[in-house]
């Protein structure tokens, strides 16, 4: 994991930068949310490929892109959740001065 920080920070960081620009412009959310059913199957399978990447069932190369690609999804849920919280946070001390 040491390496895939060190040897892809740049993508790493590209990825937060993306989610943090996706976090700030997707605030207001107008379309029709995701089911249960559904959020409960993305989220079984989120688990099933962290579980597989801790146990390093898949080996070699497509091991290495499912660590890399969790690593890069984090980052980008991480940048998504900061980029909405400071957007919320600029809007309201906004909203409070006027």
């Amino acid at each position: 994991m040491a390496f895939l920080l060190t040897f892809h920070m740049g993508w790493l960081l590209g990825s937060l930068l993306l989610g943090l620009a996706a976090g700030w412009i997707a605030v207001v959310h107008r379309a029709k949310g995701v089911s249960k059913v559904v959020s409960r199957w993305l989220a079984a399978l989120a688990l099933a490929l962290v579980a597989a990447a801790l146990t390093r069932i898949v080996p070699g190369r497509p091991g290495y892109w499912l660590d890399l690609g969790l690593a890069m999804l984090a980052c980008y849920l991480a940048g998504c959740t900061l980029g909405s919280s400071l957007r919320e946070w600029v809007l309201s001390r906004h909203a409070r001065a006027a």
